[in-house]
Protein backbone atom coordinates (compact mmCIF):
# COMPACT_ATOMS: atom_id res chain seq x y z
CA UNK A 1 0.00 0.00 0.00
CA UNK A 2 1.25 3.57 -0.96
CA UNK A 3 1.79 5.93 1.62
CA UNK A 4 0.34 9.33 1.13
CA UNK A 5 2.59 12.27 0.77
CA UNK A 6 1.48 15.00 3.37
CA UNK A 7 2.56 19.00 3.44
CA UNK A 8 3.32 21.41 0.53
CA UNK A 9 5.51 22.55 -1.83
CA UNK A 10 5.90 26.19 -3.41
CA UNK A 11 5.50 27.10 -7.03
CA UNK A 12 8.82 25.84 -8.97
CA UNK A 13 9.25 22.65 -6.15
CA UNK A 14 7.10 20.39 -7.64
CA UNK A 15 9.73 18.46 -8.58
CA UNK A 16 10.99 18.18 -5.04
CA UNK A 17 7.45 16.38 -4.21
CA UNK A 18 7.20 13.78 -6.78
CA UNK A 19 10.86 13.10 -6.04
CA UNK A 20 10.06 12.79 -2.04
CA UNK A 21 7.08 10.36 -3.30
CA UNK A 22 8.71 8.25 -5.66
CA UNK A 23 11.13 7.02 -2.61
CA UNK A 24 8.45 6.78 -0.28
CA UNK A 25 6.64 4.44 -2.83
CA UNK A 26 9.41 2.93 -3.06
CA UNK A 27 10.53 2.45 0.48
CA UNK A 28 9.04 -0.41 2.59
CA UNK A 29 5.90 0.28 4.06
CA UNK A 30 7.06 1.34 7.31
CA UNK A 31 8.84 4.34 6.12
CA UNK A 32 8.48 7.51 8.09
CA UNK A 33 10.15 10.54 7.55
CA UNK A 34 9.97 14.41 7.16
CA UNK A 35 12.15 17.17 4.27
CA UNK A 36 11.75 20.88 4.72
CA UNK A 37 13.79 23.66 2.68
CA UNK A 38 14.22 27.28 3.26
CA UNK A 39 15.26 29.76 0.39
CA UNK A 40 16.24 32.86 1.03
CA UNK A 41 14.03 32.80 4.55
CA UNK A 42 11.19 31.34 2.87
CA UNK A 43 9.74 28.20 3.31
CA UNK A 44 9.38 26.43 0.13
CA UNK A 45 9.11 22.31 1.01
CA UNK A 46 7.18 21.09 3.84
CA UNK A 47 6.97 17.35 3.44
CA UNK A 48 6.10 14.08 5.30
CA UNK A 49 4.70 10.50 5.01
CA UNK A 50 4.00 7.81 7.39
CA UNK A 51 1.53 6.82 10.32
CA UNK A 52 -1.39 8.63 11.02
CA UNK A 53 -0.27 10.02 13.99
CA UNK A 54 2.96 11.46 12.19
CA UNK A 55 2.82 15.32 11.59
CA UNK A 56 5.57 17.88 10.41
CA UNK A 57 5.53 18.61 14.20
CA UNK A 58 6.66 14.87 15.24
CA UNK A 59 10.21 14.99 17.01
CA UNK A 60 13.00 12.19 16.01
CA UNK A 61 16.40 12.08 17.28
CA UNK A 62 19.07 13.46 14.74
CA UNK A 63 22.32 12.19 16.06
CA UNK A 64 25.07 13.99 14.88
CA UNK A 65 23.27 16.83 13.13
CA UNK A 66 22.97 18.17 16.55
CA UNK A 67 26.41 19.22 16.12
CA UNK A 68 25.50 21.64 13.60
CA UNK A 69 23.75 23.32 16.42
CA UNK A 70 26.45 23.09 18.92
CA UNK A 71 29.17 24.38 16.38
CA UNK A 72 26.30 27.37 15.70
CA UNK A 73 26.62 28.79 19.37
CA UNK A 74 30.41 28.76 18.71
CA UNK A 75 30.45 30.86 15.66
CA UNK A 76 28.40 33.28 17.27
CA UNK A 77 29.76 33.63 20.41
CA UNK A 78 32.91 34.21 18.30
CA UNK A 79 30.98 36.63 16.17
CA UNK A 80 30.69 38.48 19.48
CA UNK A 81 34.10 38.44 19.89
CA UNK A 82 33.61 36.29 23.65
CA UNK A 83 35.82 33.50 21.99
CA UNK A 84 38.80 33.81 20.13
CA UNK A 85 39.41 30.84 17.39
CA UNK A 86 42.99 31.66 17.57
CA UNK A 87 43.32 31.42 21.39
CA UNK A 88 44.59 28.31 23.28
CA UNK A 89 41.92 26.77 24.84
CA UNK A 90 43.54 26.53 27.59
CA UNK A 91 42.86 30.79 28.03
CA UNK A 92 39.39 29.14 28.86
CA UNK A 93 40.00 25.53 30.73
CA UNK A 94 43.69 25.83 32.37
CA UNK A 95 43.02 22.11 33.46
CA UNK A 96 42.94 21.42 29.52
CA UNK A 97 46.63 21.66 29.59
CA UNK A 98 47.37 17.67 30.45
CA UNK A 99 49.09 15.21 28.69
CA UNK A 100 50.45 17.61 26.00
CA UNK A 101 47.48 19.50 24.86
CA UNK A 102 48.35 23.10 26.03
CA UNK A 103 49.30 23.94 22.93
CA UNK A 104 46.11 23.21 21.12
CA UNK A 105 43.93 25.97 19.85
CA UNK A 106 40.18 26.91 20.06
CA UNK A 107 40.31 26.45 16.08
CA UNK A 108 41.88 23.14 16.39
CA UNK A 109 39.81 21.82 18.37
CA UNK A 110 36.06 22.38 16.56
CA UNK A 111 37.86 21.11 13.54
CA UNK A 112 38.58 17.45 15.14
CA UNK A 113 42.54 18.44 15.49
CA UNK A 114 42.50 17.71 18.94
CA UNK A 115 43.47 13.96 18.68
CA UNK A 116 40.83 13.36 21.89
CA UNK A 117 38.42 11.20 20.50
CA UNK A 118 37.37 9.43 23.66
CA UNK A 119 38.65 8.11 26.77
CA UNK A 120 41.14 4.88 27.17
CA UNK A 121 38.82 3.53 29.55
CA UNK A 122 35.64 4.65 27.56
CA UNK A 123 31.80 5.78 29.28
CA UNK A 124 29.23 4.48 30.28
CA UNK A 125 25.67 4.51 28.43
CA UNK A 126 24.76 7.22 31.55
CA UNK A 127 27.80 9.21 31.22
CA UNK A 128 27.63 9.68 27.82
CA UNK A 129 24.14 12.22 28.12
CA UNK A 130 26.98 14.00 30.35
CA UNK A 131 28.76 16.95 28.53
CA UNK A 132 30.13 18.37 31.60
CA UNK A 133 31.70 15.06 33.07
CA UNK A 134 32.31 14.07 29.76
CA UNK A 135 34.77 17.25 29.39
CA UNK A 136 36.15 16.73 33.12
CA UNK A 137 37.40 13.60 32.12
CA UNK A 138 38.78 14.59 29.07
CA UNK A 139 40.95 16.87 30.31
CA UNK A 140 43.02 14.04 31.67
CA UNK A 141 42.97 12.19 29.18
CA UNK A 142 46.00 11.67 26.97
CA UNK A 143 45.35 12.29 23.18
CA UNK A 144 45.83 9.58 20.39
CA UNK A 145 47.75 11.54 18.12
CA UNK A 146 49.76 14.80 18.50
CA UNK A 147 47.02 17.49 18.33
CA UNK A 148 47.12 19.39 15.50
CA UNK A 149 49.19 17.23 13.23
CA UNK A 150 46.26 15.19 12.01
CA UNK A 151 41.99 15.08 12.20
CA UNK A 152 39.74 12.29 13.04
CA UNK A 153 36.09 12.70 13.85
CA UNK A 154 34.94 13.28 17.92
CA UNK A 155 31.96 11.50 17.40
CA UNK A 156 30.21 11.56 21.07
CA UNK A 157 32.60 14.09 22.45
CA UNK A 158 33.07 17.35 20.58
CA UNK A 159 29.97 19.00 21.80
CA UNK A 160 31.38 18.51 25.29
CA UNK A 161 34.69 19.89 24.77
CA UNK A 162 33.29 22.91 22.59
CA UNK A 163 30.63 23.18 25.25
CA UNK A 164 32.96 23.23 28.03
CA UNK A 165 35.05 26.34 26.66
CA UNK A 166 31.24 27.91 26.16
CA UNK A 167 30.77 27.29 29.93
CA UNK A 168 34.29 28.74 31.21
CA UNK A 169 33.71 32.06 28.71
CA UNK A 170 30.13 32.81 29.47
CA UNK A 171 29.04 31.09 33.13
CA UNK A 172 26.19 29.46 30.87
CA UNK A 173 25.74 26.03 29.43
CA UNK A 174 26.29 25.56 25.50
CA UNK A 175 23.14 24.20 25.23
CA UNK A 176 21.86 27.68 27.64
CA UNK A 177 23.04 29.85 25.15
CA UNK A 178 21.34 27.81 21.93
CA UNK A 179 18.02 28.03 23.81
CA UNK A 180 18.48 31.76 24.80
CA UNK A 181 19.56 32.83 21.54
CA UNK A 182 18.95 30.76 18.92
CA UNK A 183 15.89 28.24 19.46
CA UNK A 184 13.15 29.82 21.83
CA UNK A 185 13.47 33.40 19.60
CA UNK A 186 12.91 31.49 16.37
CA UNK A 187 10.20 28.82 18.11
CA UNK A 188 12.50 26.13 16.24
CA UNK A 189 11.56 22.41 16.99
CA UNK A 190 15.43 21.56 17.23
CA UNK A 191 16.01 20.72 21.15
CA UNK A 192 19.55 20.52 22.74
CA UNK A 193 17.56 19.08 25.95
CA UNK A 194 13.60 18.38 25.28
CA UNK A 195 11.03 19.59 27.81
CA UNK A 196 8.90 17.02 29.30
CA UNK A 197 5.82 18.67 27.83
CA UNK A 198 7.39 18.31 24.55
CA UNK A 199 7.71 14.01 25.29
CA UNK A 200 4.67 13.20 23.32
CA UNK A 201 5.88 14.57 19.83
CA UNK A 202 8.70 12.28 20.45
CA UNK A 203 8.89 8.88 17.70
CA UNK A 204 11.40 6.61 19.21
CA UNK A 205 14.21 5.57 16.68
CA UNK A 206 13.99 2.02 15.02
CA UNK A 207 16.55 -0.29 13.81
CA UNK A 208 17.11 -1.47 10.28
CA UNK A 209 18.45 -4.63 10.39
CA UNK A 210 20.69 -4.60 7.10
CA UNK A 211 20.17 -6.84 4.28
CA UNK A 212 23.21 -9.31 3.42
CA UNK A 213 24.79 -7.46 0.51
CA UNK A 214 24.90 -4.63 3.64
CA UNK A 215 26.02 -7.23 6.05
CA UNK A 216 28.54 -8.31 3.85
CA UNK A 217 30.33 -4.52 3.41
CA UNK A 218 30.84 -4.03 7.20
CA UNK A 219 32.14 -7.49 7.51
CA UNK A 220 34.91 -6.50 5.25
CA UNK A 221 35.83 -3.18 7.30
CA UNK A 222 38.59 -3.60 9.31
CA UNK A 223 37.34 -3.65 12.85
CA UNK A 224 38.91 -4.37 16.29
CA UNK A 225 37.77 -3.60 20.25
CA UNK A 226 40.93 -0.77 20.57
CA UNK A 227 41.15 1.13 17.00
CA UNK A 228 40.63 4.53 16.79
CA UNK A 229 37.30 3.89 15.41
CA UNK A 230 36.12 1.38 18.51
CA UNK A 231 37.52 4.61 21.36
CA UNK A 232 35.49 7.17 18.88
CA UNK A 233 32.50 5.67 18.94
CA UNK A 234 32.71 4.15 22.81
CA UNK A 235 32.59 0.63 20.79
CA UNK A 236 35.55 -0.94 23.25
CA UNK A 237 33.13 -0.52 26.20
CA UNK A 238 31.62 -3.70 27.00
CA UNK A 239 27.65 -4.28 27.50
CA UNK A 240 27.32 -0.06 25.98
CA UNK A 241 23.48 -0.38 23.91
CA UNK A 242 23.05 -0.08 19.99
CA UNK A 243 22.56 3.62 18.29
CA UNK A 244 19.15 3.51 18.58
CA UNK A 245 19.56 3.16 22.77
CA UNK A 246 20.89 6.46 22.68
CA UNK A 247 18.25 8.13 21.47
CA UNK A 248 15.59 6.43 22.79
CA UNK A 249 17.01 7.60 26.21
CA UNK A 250 14.93 10.00 28.21
CA UNK A 251 18.08 10.87 30.37
CA UNK A 252 19.44 11.82 27.24
CA UNK A 253 16.60 13.60 25.46
CA UNK A 254 16.32 15.31 28.60
CA UNK A 255 19.62 16.52 28.92
CA UNK A 256 20.60 17.34 25.08
CA UNK A 257 24.34 16.29 24.92
CA UNK A 258 25.61 18.39 22.20
CA UNK A 259 27.70 16.28 20.28
CA UNK A 260 24.30 13.92 19.37
CA UNK A 261 21.96 14.10 21.75
CA UNK A 262 19.53 16.60 19.85
CA UNK A 263 15.77 15.96 19.28
CA UNK A 264 14.38 17.86 16.00
CA UNK A 265 11.73 17.89 12.94
CA UNK A 266 12.92 18.68 9.77
CA UNK A 267 11.26 22.10 10.27
CA UNK A 268 13.28 22.39 12.78
CA UNK A 269 16.72 21.16 11.66
CA UNK A 270 15.97 23.62 7.87
CA UNK A 271 14.57 26.26 10.20
CA UNK A 272 17.58 26.69 12.26
CA UNK A 273 19.97 27.38 9.71
CA UNK A 274 17.53 29.46 7.84
CA UNK A 275 17.78 31.79 10.76
CA UNK A 276 21.89 31.44 10.52
CA UNK A 277 22.00 32.28 6.99
CA UNK A 278 18.58 34.53 5.57
CA UNK A 279 16.37 36.46 7.16
CA UNK A 280 13.36 35.30 8.87
CA UNK A 281 10.08 36.38 9.77
CA UNK A 282 11.81 39.70 9.95
CA UNK A 283 14.81 38.91 12.22
CA UNK A 284 18.02 39.07 10.48
CA UNK A 285 20.15 36.31 10.06
CA UNK A 286 22.12 35.01 13.11
CA UNK A 287 25.51 35.20 11.14
CA UNK A 288 27.08 38.00 9.56
CA UNK A 289 28.37 37.48 6.01
CA UNK A 290 32.09 37.11 7.15
CA UNK A 291 31.08 34.66 9.66
CA UNK A 292 29.50 32.71 7.19
CA UNK A 293 32.24 32.61 5.44
CA UNK A 294 34.64 31.38 7.87
CA UNK A 295 32.19 28.44 9.37
CA UNK A 296 32.49 27.08 5.73
CA UNK A 297 35.92 27.69 4.92
CA UNK A 298 37.66 24.15 4.78
CA UNK A 299 39.87 23.66 7.87
CA UNK A 300 40.33 19.99 7.84
CA UNK A 301 40.51 18.02 4.74
CA UNK A 302 42.21 15.02 3.88
CA UNK A 303 42.19 11.33 5.75
CA UNK A 304 40.25 11.28 8.77
CA UNK A 305 41.70 9.05 11.11
CA UNK A 306 38.34 7.87 12.99
CA UNK A 307 36.74 7.44 9.85
CA UNK A 308 39.15 6.19 7.82
CA UNK A 309 38.24 8.06 4.19
CA UNK A 310 38.54 11.43 3.16
CA UNK A 311 36.55 14.08 4.82
CA UNK A 312 36.54 17.72 4.90
CA UNK A 313 34.89 20.12 7.97
CA UNK A 314 34.60 23.76 8.24
CA UNK A 315 34.43 25.41 11.85
CA UNK A 316 33.40 22.45 13.31
CA UNK A 317 30.88 21.56 10.61
CA UNK A 318 31.06 18.97 7.85
CA UNK A 319 31.48 20.79 4.39
CA UNK A 320 28.51 19.53 2.67
CA UNK A 321 29.85 20.04 -0.98
CA UNK A 322 32.97 18.37 -0.24
CA UNK A 323 31.77 15.54 1.70
CA UNK A 324 28.33 14.91 0.25
CA UNK A 325 26.82 17.10 -2.69
CA UNK A 326 29.28 18.33 -5.10
CA UNK A 327 26.77 20.46 -6.69
CA UNK A 328 26.22 22.56 -3.84
CA UNK A 329 27.64 25.97 -3.71
CA UNK A 330 31.44 26.56 -1.87
CA UNK A 331 31.41 27.32 1.22
CA UNK A 332 28.24 24.68 2.57
CA UNK A 333 27.97 24.24 5.79
CA UNK A 334 25.84 21.57 8.18
CA UNK A 335 25.83 18.30 9.53
CA UNK A 336 24.71 14.31 9.18
CA UNK A 337 23.68 12.55 11.82
CA UNK A 338 23.75 8.36 12.33
CA UNK A 339 20.01 7.38 11.49
CA UNK A 340 20.05 9.43 8.46
CA UNK A 341 19.56 13.09 9.45
CA UNK A 342 20.59 15.62 6.84
CA UNK A 343 20.60 19.59 7.65
CA UNK A 344 22.47 22.21 6.21
CA UNK A 345 23.18 25.81 4.67
CA UNK A 346 24.02 26.83 1.26
CA UNK A 347 24.96 30.42 1.79
CA UNK A 348 24.90 31.12 -2.18
CA UNK A 349 21.63 29.49 -3.03
CA UNK A 350 20.33 30.81 -0.24
CA UNK A 351 18.80 27.16 0.52
CA UNK A 352 18.39 25.90 4.15
CA UNK A 353 17.32 22.07 4.22
CA UNK A 354 16.21 19.69 6.78
CA UNK A 355 16.10 15.67 6.37
CA UNK A 356 15.05 13.14 9.54
CA UNK A 357 13.76 9.47 9.15
CA UNK A 358 12.75 7.40 11.93
CA UNK A 359 14.10 3.93 10.74
CA UNK A 360 17.93 4.27 10.86
CA UNK A 361 19.47 4.30 6.87
CA UNK A 362 22.42 1.94 6.40
CA UNK A 363 24.78 2.68 6.51
CA UNK A 364 24.89 5.47 8.69
CA UNK A 365 25.37 9.15 8.39
CA UNK A 366 23.17 11.17 5.92
CA UNK A 367 20.58 8.89 4.24
CA UNK A 368 20.93 7.97 0.78
CA UNK A 369 17.78 9.22 -0.63
CA UNK A 370 19.08 12.94 0.81
CA UNK A 371 21.00 13.26 -2.66
CA UNK A 372 18.09 13.15 -4.70
CA UNK A 373 16.02 15.15 -2.39
CA UNK A 374 19.13 17.85 -2.39
CA UNK A 375 19.95 17.91 -5.99
CA UNK A 376 15.75 18.63 -6.56
CA UNK A 377 15.70 21.14 -4.08
CA UNK A 378 18.45 22.73 -4.94
CA UNK A 379 17.54 22.65 -8.68
CA UNK A 380 14.33 24.37 -7.70
CA UNK A 381 16.31 27.22 -5.65
CA UNK A 382 18.48 28.32 -8.41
Amino acid sequence: MTQQIHGTVAEGFEEVREEFAAFVAAERPDYEGQLCAYVHGRRVVDLWAGPDDVSADSLYGVFSSTKGAAHLVVALLVQDGTLELDRKVTYYWPEFAAEGKGALTLRELVTHRAGLIGLDAGFTEEELADDRLISERLADQRPFWRPGTAFGYHALVIGALAGEVVRRATGRTLQEVYEERVRAPYGLAFHLGLPAAEEPRFRSVQPMAPTAEQQAVLDAQPTGPHTLSSIAFNMHVPGTGGLEDHANSRTVRAKGPASAGGVASARGLAGMYAAAISEVDGRPPLLKPDTVAEVGQIHSVGYDLVARAHKAYGLGFQATAENWYPFLGAGAFGHSGAGGSQAFADPRSGLAYGYTRRRCAFPGGAAPENVGFVRAVHSAAL
